[in-house]
């Protein structure tokens, strides 16, 4: 049996035995057609929540000027069409006001429909890492597979369904700071390992505040990491500590990509603490504070 797998293209929707039992039916494409708009439904399965507009815009424009120049996906539902890929194409449509667009109509079943939805937005890019996570874990609670299962079926590592899903475990203000690009998908996957939520927040939040990058936020993820193991839970800056103080911290931080601690012993008095984790971190402050 050709077992290709669905990563590879919404055309390769193959079945798989799974536990003894074969997986849905082989989606059967019908016939390519003209369909008017007022009769496809929006694909409930759908997991990109957020369209960017002036991408919108930019694809109504082409469609206004081409017209639809791939088909989108339906399926038959009752006397009218469910949407199954094609989201930003059946939007730009309706915005540029076209009557009917071309139209693929497949027999896929509701497995189906979630796995082309999935596969086309993570072969586009379109997804966050939220919106995936959310898509993933939905799938896997909905269809009750495996994390290897959906990875086969997606033709992704099983790791890669396994991080992504983790990534549901931070907290939801730390949730919605990647949704929206406060930080990146690497800030997040160093937010995983602080594990006392009060102090992810704190480190998220300093993320933020002070622009950090992924290098100088590691020694920072390091620090904190170090304090729970061997002082039990610390927080990550001294209650005592002004504003200012902490500011500067996060400014040599930035600067030297390495664990900085002000210690205040006094009104005037304290210790500037630089931590390294190999000789060449050791070097390379070495060589920034000869200058």
């Amino acid at each position: 049996m050709d077992r290709t797998r669905l990563g590879r293209g919404l055309d390769q929707l193959i079945p798989i035995l799974e536990n003894g039992a074969d997986a849905p039916a082989v989606a059967t494409q019908v016939q390519q057609t003209q369909v008017p708009l007022d009769l496809i439904q929006h694909n409930p399965y759908q997991p990109r929540k957020t369209f960017d507009p002036d991408e919108l815009a930019s694809l109504c424009a082409s469609v206004k000027n081409h017209g639809i120049l791939q088909p989108v996906v339906v399926r038959k539902v009752g006397e009218q069409y469910q949407l199954v890929a094609g989201e930003r194409r059946l939007r730009a449509a309706q915005d540029a006001g076209l009557e009917t667009v071309p139209v693929r109509i497949v027999d896929f079943n509701d497995q189906q429909v979630i796995e082309a939805a999935l596969v086309e937005n993570i072969q586009r890019a379109d997804l966050n890492a939220i919106e995936k996570a959310q898509g993933f874990k939905d799938y896997l609670g909905r269809f009750k597979l495996s994390h290897e299962q959906l990875a086969q079926r997606l033709g992704l590592a099983r790791t890669t369904i396994a991080n992504l899903v983790n990534l549901l475990d931070l907290e939801p203000e730390v949730q919605e700071g990647l949704r929206t690009n406060q930080i990146s998908e690497g800030h997040a996957k160093l937010l995983k390992g602080v594990k006392d939520r009060d102090r992810q927040l704190a480190v998220f939040r300093q993320i933020v505040a002070e622009g950090l990058t992924l290098k100088a936020t590691e020694p920072l993820v390091r620090e904190v990491r170090d304090d729970d193991a061997h002082q039990g839970h610390r927080r990550p800056h001294s209650p005592h500590k002004t504003a200012h103080v902490k500011s500067l911290e996060g400014e040599l931080r930035q600067k030297l990509s390495v664990k900085v601690e002000i210690k205040l012993r006094g009104k005037d008095k304290g210790q500037i603490v630089l931590g390294f984790d190999s000789n060449d971190d050791f070097m390379r402050l070495l060589e920034a504070l000869r200058r």
